[in-house]
């Protein structure tokens, strides 16, 4: 049976509980309005009978002006079904004040340089360091032994390994698989911004990153097939921020043959900012 509590004592309560127990702990951080792609990660989460927290709390500083915080989608009992329904063990849904008690003016932050102000931190100054921020301060309160992120938000994931190597904090952190629509568009909650012709063209993205992803498997430059993808989506109607080749593991420019290597992109289309990526080696 999920319980339900809005409070940071309510969660430390139960994970004491679960400790004394010897249960393990696992943690899913959401920002809500779920799809199978955050039950996905609810379900690896339960893996060898940890007991599970998720939390639902879209959070105001990963957003900057004139972004979307205010009509990003709020579903919060529609959330707690869900939840319940794939064996969750506690939701965690805090009020900001909660999060935040001094105020968000003279708030703690968490930098994470050289991973934060790249990619989609170059577009979205600040962001990253409010992910860093409040995953930080979850992980404080969660206390988890896991916590898996998913790998459609690649960036992010790194960023949070980076945040939770270099401050030593006991959480290992998971890598849940992208889930995918059947035309391969990537699940996310901002999908539901697109209006239907744009949600027709949509898998496009995925499309080019598949052909850019073979593209180099076959010998094409990198260069080469960043510039064809971005050319595609343009022709397609999206606008590119970027389309970019990476080390998969620290996102720096691929300097050397033999690493892993993950071609990345985010576009808008229309007013909805998509984000997809996929591993090369």
């Amino acid at each position: 049976m999920l319980e339900r509590t809005h409070r940071i004592e309510g969660v430390r309560d139960a994970v004491r509980a679960w400790r004394d127990a010897g249960l393990p702990v696992a943690f899913v951080p959401t920002m809500g309005n779920l799809h199978e792609g955050h039950y996905s990660l609810l379900d690896q989460a339960r893996r060898g009978g940890a007991r599970v927290v998720a939390s639902v709390f879209v959070n105001p500083t990963q957003f900057g002006p004139g972004e979307d915080y205010g009509r990003y989608p709020r579903t919060l009992e529609a959330d707690a079904a869900g939840l319940a329904a794939r064996g969750c063990d506690l939701l965690f849904s805090p009020a900001v004040h909660e999060m935040y008690p001094r105020g968000l003016r003279d708030l703690v932050q968490v930098r994470v340089p050289g991973l934060e102000d790249i990619l989609c931190g170059a577009f979205r100054p600040g962001h990253f360091a409010g992910v860093a921020t409040v995953v930080a301060r979850l992980f404080g309160i969660v206390q988890p032994d896991r916590a898996v992120f998913g790998a459609k938000d690649w960036q992010q994931l790194q960023v949070v390994r980076r945040m939770v190597h270099d401050l030593a904090l006991p959480v290992a952190v998971e890598e849940g698989a992208t889930i995918r629509e059947s035309d391969g568009l990537a699940l996310s909650s901002r999908n539901q911004y697109l209006e239907s012709a744009e949600r027709a063209r949509a898998p496009r993205l995925h499309a080019a990153l598949s052909a850019a992803r073979d593209a180099i498997r076959a010998g094409v430059d990198p260069v080469v097939a960043e510039s064809r993808a971005q050319d595609v989506l343009a022709a397609d109607g999206f606008r590119p921020d970027y389309v970019t080749v990476r080390l998969a593991d620290d996102l720096a420019a691929p300097l050397a043959p033999g690493q892993r290597r993950i071609v990345l992109a985010a576009a808008w289309l229309g007013r909805t900012r998509l984000i997809d990526n996929l591993l090369i080696d």
